[in-house]
């Protein structure tokens, strides 16, 4: 009897040690897959970092970088490579995502960062009365992003062009913001969105994308010829990425128009 429950401890044990390292090489390969999609985002190269952060929130789903990161990469992969049709289904998840990864840790900035730049891209598409419902929301989160990490240049990137959308809202918004959302937080001018543009390239100044839209925002003004130099300042960088491809085409388009 002493034999048999010996042999069944001993079975218990190998059972239990087998698991545990399985989880730890489990674990590994998590983080070896993170380290690589990480790289990848910060190389801008979102199409490849996708998938790898879809398979690492399908792995652990409260790991707030893999939420995150995944939310971020929804926004950025629908924008450049889903159909037209099918844009929205990424930006509805990159929403729900970044919130999620709020729910897990509400001081992460790359969270609130996540959340903005959902929003803003589910309301390129969005009718004049869920733009402005969000305009606050939007603000909310880039401000909250940018408290916690001054340095995200993303979020005042973001930042900029909510300030120049309010400061582009026809009369009638104006008076639907008032009226019907009691009004936007401070900021909303043209100077505002110059002022976030430019920490933005203060802190990347190689992310051609921050010129451009500094360029038109100055273009939106009617400052001709500060858009004019910040658009050929923009196309002196060599474009390595999707953001930077396409801000080389929108330059190239707002010169045309100068």
């Amino acid at each position: 009897m002493k034999t048999v429950n010996y042999f069944f401890v001993m079975l218990s044990l190998i059972a239990l040690n087998m698991a545990q390292s399985t989880t730890k090489i489990f674990a590994q390969t998590n983080e070896e897959q993170y380290a690589k999609a990480y790289k990848l985002k910060l190389e801008y190269k979102y199409k490849e970092a996708f998938p790898m952060f879809q398979a690492l929130v399908k792995s652990d789903s409260a790991n707030v970088n893999y939420v995150q990161y995944a939310s971020y990469c929804y926004s950025k992969f629908g924008f450049y490579y889903a159909p037209e049709a099918e844009k929205m289904k990424y930006y509805k998840t990159a929403e729900y995502l970044a919130l999620k990864a709020i729910k897990i840790n509400e001081t992460s900035a790359d969270a609130h960062y996540a959340y903005a730049m959902a929003l803003g891209r589910i309301n390129e598409n969005a009718s004049s009365k869920q733009k402005i419902a969000n305009a606050k929301l939007i603000k909310t989160q880039v401000d909250r992003a940018i408290a916690l990490n001054p340095r995200l240049a993303g979020a005042y990137h973001i930042l900029g062009r909510w300030n120049r959308t309010i400061a582009g809202f026809s009369g009638v918004e104006k008076m639907m913001i008032n009226s019907f959302f009691g009004g936007v937080p401070p900021g909303g001018s043209y100077e505002d969105a110059i002022k976030a543009f430019m920490t933005a390239i203060s802190i990347e100044p190689k992310y051609m994308n921050h010129q451009y839209e500094l360029a038109q925002t100055y273009y939106e003004m009617g400052k001709t010829v500060e858009a004019k130099l910040w658009a050929q300042k923009a196309l002196e960088v060599v474009p390595s990425n999707d953001d930077d491809k396409k801000a080389k085409t929108d330059c190239e388009a707002l010169l045309k128009k100068l």
